[in-house]
């Protein structure tokens, strides 16, 4: 009797080939994408066919990070993956791991590469980043004067607050001329001394959004002085423009949200302010009317004629008080003038004395010294023609006049010789 397989064994043979198989382990693939389905797990399912043929493909949620687009139908694609069987189903697809839109491979790379270069300058700092204005009131826009996106936020705006001001520069945002177009329209708003401004266009792929990954809008958008809201693409687009911006907005949609306050909130607000002002004020009424009542309760009390009385009392009181300190001062003062008298008569009257017993000190000293004294005894001075006092046998030369002066008067002579003597000194 012949064996037979199971179903399961046939369909992991199979695998098993396909496993084995070095090509079909990594392979490109290019095709169109159609019947695209996004799972609520999180993985992708989709088909990639050609004019001739087609495929089953699947990208896992875990493969999905590095995914730059929202894949659709009818886009090309580049599918980088694993070839394999789906053993349960009996039927083989693609795995993929990576995926970018056909032809974008090289955009992407310059993408990235001018997205370091700007975020090394320091353009992406939120130290650069304006606050957006709480309250705008003009608010330009920089997209397409036609489409989804300039639609969605005129009706958005008109919706939050009826009373904005909105100013359209209508701009190229895709082909030839879009960059330049862009620009002029970001410095164009800028000078107008707007609220705020948004630049943005709808979803598409990395080749239509391009005009927003270019070097000169990045510029362009950190040099205005105007706060700038991006809203390119859907939520999972992400642009140069997008790092640059003082925000980001997932979406056009998003970013007349952001721009404009609701005005029925801001109405409400203002009546809730209203109201607590009138309330603040009715408070500060009633305390006031209060007050006044207690004042005029004390005026009542405190009169002039009744405060003038009692100052006059009072002034009454403090006259007298100060009559009896000044009576008080004054015998106070006799008495302590008696004492310092008698103790300064006392004072002199030693001081007097001491002095009369110096002074006779004083006489018998200058009397003992005095030379009329001592010439009385038979002492004198002598004096040379210079009027200088001769003290020595050196002051005199032979021949010299010297005066003598003695007790009762003076003796001119002349000097016969001089000579020393050593009295044993």
């Amino acid at each position: 009797m012949a064996d037979f397989y199971t179903v399961s064994q046939i369909n992991g043979y199979i695998k098993g080939m396909f496993e084995r198989d070095f090509v079909l382990k990594r392979i490109r693939v290019k095709g169109e994408v159609s019947n695209c389905k996004y799972h609520g797990s999180g993985h992708i399912y989709f088909t990639l066919k050609d004019s001739g043929a087609q495929i089953n493909c699947v990208m896992f949620r875990s493969s999905r990070d590095g995914l730059t687009f929202i894949m659709k139908d009818g886009q090309q694609i580049e599918a980088t993956g694993q070839i394999s069987v789906y053993e349960k189903g009996g039927s083989y697809q693609l795995y993929v791991k990576t995926a970018a839109l056909s032809g974008a491979g090289e955009l992407y790379e310059k993408y990235l590469e001018l997205k370091n270069k700007l975020e090394d300058m320091g353009m992406f700092d939120p130290l650069y980043k304006k606050p957006i204005p709480a309250y705008c009131m003009r608010i330009g826009i920089v997209t397409a004067p036609t489409g989804a996106a300039v639609q969605d936020i005129i009706n958005i705006s008109s919706r939050r607050n009826p009373y904005a001001k909105l100013i359209l520069y209508p701009a190229l945002v895709q082909g030839n001329g879009a960059k330049e177009s862009i620009i002029k329209g970001i410095r164009r708003l800028d000078e107008m001394g707007l609220d705020v401004i948004i630049i943005g266009r709808g979803g598409g792929s990395i080749e239509d959004l391009w005009a927003f990954n270019e070097e000169e809008v990045a510029e362009a958008i950190f040099e205005a002085k105007t706060p700038i809201i991006s809203a390119v693409g859907h939520e999972t687009d992400f642009t140069i423009a997008d790092f640059v911006s003082d925000m980001r907005a997932p979406t056009p949609s998003a970013a007349a949200e952001l721009a404009n306050f609701e005005y029925a909130d801001f109405e409400e607000q203002l009546s809730a302010a209203l109201s607590a002002l009138r309330a603040n004020l009715e408070h500060k009424k009633s305390i006031t009317v209060h007050r006044l009542s207690a004042y005029e309760e004390r005026l009542k009390r405190l009169s002039p004629q009744i405060v003038l009385s009692h100052k006059k009392d009072r002034l009454s009181e403090i006259k007298l008080r100060l009559y009896r300190a000044a009576v008080q001062k004054k015998d106070h003062e006799k008495e302590r003038l008696s004492i310092i008298k008698t103790d300064l008569s006392e004072c002199i009257d030693r001081k007097l004395s001491d002095r009369k017993h110096e002074l006779k000190l004083s006489i018998s000293r200058l009397d003992g010294a005095s030379p009329l004294k001592k010439m009385s005894g038979g002492y004198g001075y002598l004096m040379n023609s210079e009027k200088k006092a001769v003290r020595s046998v050196l002051d005199v030369t032979e021949g010299d006049i010297i005066s003598a002066y003695v007790a009762d008067g003076k003796i001119e002579c002349r000097a016969l010789s001089a000579e020393e003597i050593n009295y044993g000194r």
